[in-house]
């Protein structure tokens, strides 16, 4: 299996997200919501494409794969209940979102279902 880096994995909740909110996404989107430049885009997705984890219709809708589904889902879930972790310890919101997009990448999975489980006893709404 090819390893997929911090940046992809963003880009594949990225695109989990634009796919909920739009239904149907495009590179353009994908360039309007993260600020990076098509040509950033377009790189990125070859990536991703190549190693199975998007693909890319003759119209240039963008669909994740089973495999980058699968990797978005993960760390999508992490991010939502990180935050809401922090934010029901008295974190502000957006000081809670970005440290979730810091550490969901890096938080073994052991650890981070020991926090799921201790949000989850503690009758936090995640």
């Amino acid at each position: 299996m090819t390893e997929i880096f911090e940046s992809g994995e963003m880009y594949l909740e990225d695109i989990l997200i634009l796919k909920n909110k739009l239904g149907d996404v495009r590179s353009i989107d994908i360039a309007n919501f993260t600020g990076y430049s098509k040509p950033s885009v377009s790189r990125a997705l070859g990536i991703l494409k190549k190693n199975e984890y998007v693909l890319v219709d003759e119209k240039g809708y963008i669909t994740l794969t089973e495999k980058g589904l699968t990797i978005a889902a993960k760390i999508y879930e992490r991010h939502n209940i990180l935050t809401a972790f922090f934010e029901s310890i008295g974190v502000a919101h957006d000081v809670a979102a970005a440290d979730a997009c810091k550490i969901e990448h890096d938080i073994s999975d052991e650890t981070f279902e020991k926090i799921k489980e201790h949000a989850k006893a503690g009758g936090n709404k995640i």
